[in-house]
């Protein structure tokens, strides 16, 4: 899976709009949406959200966990524990990313939430390359690693498949006898 796929992912997410227009129920395929009335909020995916957004329909109204209040919470939470904490969003990354881009004059102090998510980012990775680190010097065979979301694994998939591919390579080669009599031992 590409980052694109991950975003793609993210678009499904259910975000709050307040739009500019009338129109009654719509139904889709992956559920109902609406009705929509001037004024009143409504719960839609991003992709919609951000399609009304560019065509000046809707206004939308950033996530909760979308203030700068509670991500230096949360970063200062991620910097405190060893362990990866837990997010508010399985696509926190992809839909900051998402939002201000298309609607940053919608979200307020955007450029100070765009630093605070980068920051957790950065964290966070720190954190999963010390693990993996700690998980090919030791030569563990499995690993437990919890609350980490969807684009977090992608980033660090390959460099980590990569390593224990080498490592399985170099551990074939240095054991005695050969593939052969390995066989015949289990």
């Amino acid at each position: 899976m590409d980052p694109s796929e991950v975003e793609f992912l993210a678009e499904k997410e259910m975000v709050q709009i307040i739009p500019n227009f009338s129109l009654d129920k719509v139904y889709l395929i992956g559920g109902d949406l609406g009705p929509f009335n001037p004024g009143l909020p409504v719960q839609v995916p991003v992709w919609l959200a951000l399609n009304l957004k560019q065509r000046q329909k809707c206004r939308i109204v950033p996530p909760e966990w979308m203030d700068v209040q509670k991500l230096e919470e949360i970063r200062e939470q991620e910097r405190r524990e060893e362990t990866f904490t837990p997010i508010p969003s399985p696509y926190y990354m992809e839909l900051t990313k998402l939002l201000l881009n298309h609607a940053a004059d919608n979200i307020p102090k955007a450029d100070e939430i765009r630093t605070l998510v980068k920051d957790i980012w950065d964290t966070r990775i720190a954190k999963l390359r010390l693990s993996i680190d700690s998980f090919i010097s030791h030569q563990e065979a499995h690993a437990k690693l919890d609350n980490l979301t969807l684009m977090e694994i992608n980033t660090t998939r390959s460099f980590l498949l990569d390593s224990l591919n080498s490592m399985y390579k170099l551990r074939s080669n240095t054991q005695p006898g050969s593939a052969a009599e390995k066989t015949m031992d289990y």
